[in-house]
C-alpha cells in the first residue's frame, strides 16, 4: 500500500439537515463510508488509506459512523481531521446511538451523505489507493452497485479462524469493499439494521438489489487489503451467535438463501446432537450397550469434525488442542442459535 496523505474536515451530524448546515454547499461525488466500534488504532490505518487514494480528493469524503460512540474514536478522527483539513478530502463524524451493529452504522452514514454514490468499507481495512477510482469507473459504467475485491493475506497454514475470516476473499457481495448509488440504496432501503452483528447484512443488502431488479457488476481493480485481527483462544465459540441471522436472511430471501448461501441444514450437527441425547438417555434407563455405541458415535463424528477442521489450518499443538475442544462444543451452540434465531424473527428455520 501506498504511503497515506491528505485529510479531513470534521463535523456531527445526524441527517441530511445537519448535513447541509454543517458543509455549506459541498456535495461530493461520492461518500465512503467507514463503520466503527472502538478500536480507532484500526480505523486511523483505514481512514488513511481511504485519504491517500488517487480520486481528487476535493471530490469526495469520509464519514465515520461511531458506533460505539466513546471518546478515544472521536479524538482520532478530529486529530486527523484538523492535521489534514487543508488538502481533502473532507471527514465527518457522525456518532451512532438509534442502533446497534455495523448495518445501522452504514445506514446512518449513506443517509448522512449528500452524495449520489456511496463507496462501503470497514475499519479493519486497508484500501489500495486506486480503490475509488475503480469502483467509481464500475458504477458509472451503468452498475447499481459493484463488489470489489478483497484480499485476505494468510500463512502457508493459516488458523481455523483465519481461513474462516479468508472466506471475504471469495464472498459474492461484501460491504467491507462494496459501492452502490444513492438511488439503488433508497429504493430497497438500505441495511437491515435487525442484523446487529456482522453477519448476513451483507447478502441481505445484495438480495435486495438482485430482487429489485438491480446490476451488481464486479470490479476486481477496485482492492482492498483485510488483515486478519488476532483471536482469543476458542474464539469459534462466541461466533456461533451470528448463527440467528441465517433464519433472518432465510425468512426474507428463502430462494436465494437455498442457491447462496445453504442448501441443506448442517446434518453432522443434528447428528451429533442425537448421539448425545441416546447416550444420556441410555445411560439413565441402564442401557449400557446402547450408551456404548451413542458414545463411540459421538466421539467418531467429534473427531471426524475436528480432522474438517484441520486439514487445511495449523497442526500447533495449542491450535490441534482448541480444535478438538471447540469440535466438541460447536454443534450445540450452533444449533442453539438458529433455533433461537428461528423464534426471534419467527420463522421455521433449521
Amino acid at each position: 500500500m501506498s504511503t497515506y496523505a491528505g485529510l479531513f474536515e470534521n463535523a456531527e451530524t445526524g441527517g441530511t439537515a445537519a448535513a447541509v448546515a454543517s458543509r455549506g454547499d459541498f456535495i461530493p461525488d461520492v461518500s465512503v463510508i467507514v463503520p466503527t466500534y472502538r478500536r480507532p488504532a484500526m480505523l486511523e490505518r483505514c481512514v488513511s488509506a481511504s485519504a491517500a487514494q488517487t480520486y481528487d480528493p476535493t471530490r469526495y469524503e469520509i464519514i465515520v459512523c461511531d458506533d460505539g460512540p466513546d471518546e478515544a474514536t472521536k479524538a482520532c478522527v478530529q486529530r486527523l481531521a484538523a492535521a489534514h483539513a487543508s488538502s481533502g478530502p473532507k471527514i465527518r463524524y457522525v456518532p451512532v446511538t438509534a442502533t446497534q451493529g455495523p448495518a445501522g452504522a452504514r445506514n446512518a452514514g449513506w443517509r448522512a451523505s449528500l452524495a449520489r454514490r456511496i463507496a462501503f468499507t470497514d475499519d479493519d481495512t486497508i484500501p489500495d489507493p486506486q480503490w475509488l477510482a475503480n469502483g467509481m469507473r464500475a458504477l458509472d459504467a451503468g452498475a447499481d452497485a459493484v463488489s470489489g475485491r478483497i484480499v485476505v493475506p494468510l500463512p502457508k497454514r493459516p488458523t481455523d479462524y483465519e481461513l474462516d475470516a479468508a472466506g471475504l476473499a471469495n464472498a459474492e457481495f461484501a460491504t467491507a469493499n462494496a459501492f452502490a448509488t444513492r438511488a439503488a440504496l433508497e429504493r430497497t432501503g438500505g441495511f437491515d439494521a435487525r442484523y446487529t452483528s456482522a453477519w448476513r447484512e451483507d447478502s441481505d443488502l445484495q438480495f435486495a438489489l438482485m430482487q429489485a431488479g438491480l446490476v451488481i457488476a464486479r470490479a476486481d481493480g477496485a482492492a482492498i487489503l483485510h488483515p486478519v485481527r488476532p483471536a482469543r483462544w476458542g474464539v469459534s465459540i462466541s461466533q456461533q451467535k451470528k448463527s440467528q441471522f441465517d433464519a433472518l436472511l432465510y425468512k426474507k430471501h428463502r430462494t436465494l438463501f437455498r442457491e447462496r448461501i445453504r442448501r441443506h441444514p448442517p446434518l453432522l450437527y443434528y447428528a451429533m446432537l442425537a448421539a448425545l441425547v441416546v447416550l444420556f438417555v441410555s445411560i439413565t434407563a441402564g442401557a449400557t450397550h446402547i450408551a456404548i455405541a451413542a458414545a463411540v458415535a459421538w466421539i467418531a463424528m467429534t473427531i471426524w469434525f475436528c480432522m474438517q477442521r484441520l486439514k487445511t489450518t495449523a497442526r500447533t499443538p495449542t491450535h490441534i488442542a482448541e480444535m478438538l475442544c471447540t469440535s466438541a462444543i460447536i454443534p450445540y451452540l450452533s444449533i442453539y442459535w438458529r433455533i433461537r434465531g428461528a423464534f426471534k424473527f419467527k420463522v421455521f428455520f433449521l
